[in-house]
């Protein structure tokens, strides 16, 4: 990956115009023009320019950018074209997600290991992949090189885990868990917060029902809470399920 700076929201930017470059070159298309990613993309053709810059490569005037090139280009200032070896840490529910995600290795990540505390998971394999236990953690990495770590686990014992990683000497940290970490400041931090984006994505649906005048879930609350009721029942079938709060032809509520 370059060492050129770069604005976050450029950064952001760069894998959505790759795929919908990907998508273009599927499609048979050899050239693409900045004017087009940004009406596909809803975005101003300077700005596509811009960003298209820190990659280092120039388009043509009148022509845009060879597709192979502008590709290739962002691929390789965005590291995706060197494969970098990833321990995850905390095997539950998103991890084994993550485990089985196998768009990741097309982007230069390669989750070679898990590990957990859990002794019901510890030995076991997820998506082919060994969980381990965490005392191992440390030894593997430093032996391996381990450069990235991922950490899944509840927010209680995530620094735990982000002090393994750093003790091992893990350069970057993938941060899932729903709590503010403690890291070197040689040791780059990057968090996914699904809940600020859940309250974000919760916030403008409210917003758009109210605007179109449609029923929010308070206006309904019974009915949902039957319909819940009757789907979280182990001894009803589908078809009483479905019949809650449904009506006869003809007739409404």
């Amino acid at each position: 990956m370059t060492t050129v700076l770069i604005p976050e929201p450029s950064l952001r930017r760069l894998p959505k115009y790759h795929h919908f470059l990907v998508e273009l070159r599927e499609r048979g298309l050899h050239e693409v023009s900045c004017t087009t990613i940004g009406e596909a993309l809803n975005l101003l053709p300077i700005q596509v320019r811009k960003d298209l810059q820190y990659t280092g490569i120039v388009g043509r005037p009148k022509v845009g950018f060879q597709l192979a090139e502008l590709i290739q280009a962002i691929e390789t200032f965005l590291g995706w074209d060197n494969t970098n070896d990833a321990f995850l840490v905390g095997a539950g529910n998103l991890g084994s997600a993550l485990l089985g995600y196998e768009r990741f290795e097309k982007f230069g990540l390669s989750i070679v290991a898990a590990f957990d505390n859990n002794p019901h998971i510890v030995g076991t394999s997820i998506h082919n992949k060994l969980v381990l236990p965490m005392e191992k953690l440390v030894d593997l990495a430093q032996r391996m090189a381990i450069h990235i770590g991922i950490i899944t686990t509840p927010a209680a014992v995530a620094q735990q885990a982000a002090d393994q990683l750093v003790k091992a000497g893990v350069r970057a940290i993938w941060n899932f868990a729903p709590t503010t970490l403690n890291v070197p400041p040689n040791v780059i931090l990057q968090n996914e917060d699904l809940y600020n984006s859940l309250a974000a994505l919760s916030c403008r649906l409210a917003k758009a029902m109210q605007t179109s005048g449609e029923p929010t879930y308070g206006t309904r609350r019974n009915e949902r809470a039957e319909v819940r009721t009757s789907l979280s029942d182990p001894d009803g079938s589908s078809e009483e399920a479905c019949s809650i709060g449904a009506h006869p032809a003809g007739h409404t509520k």
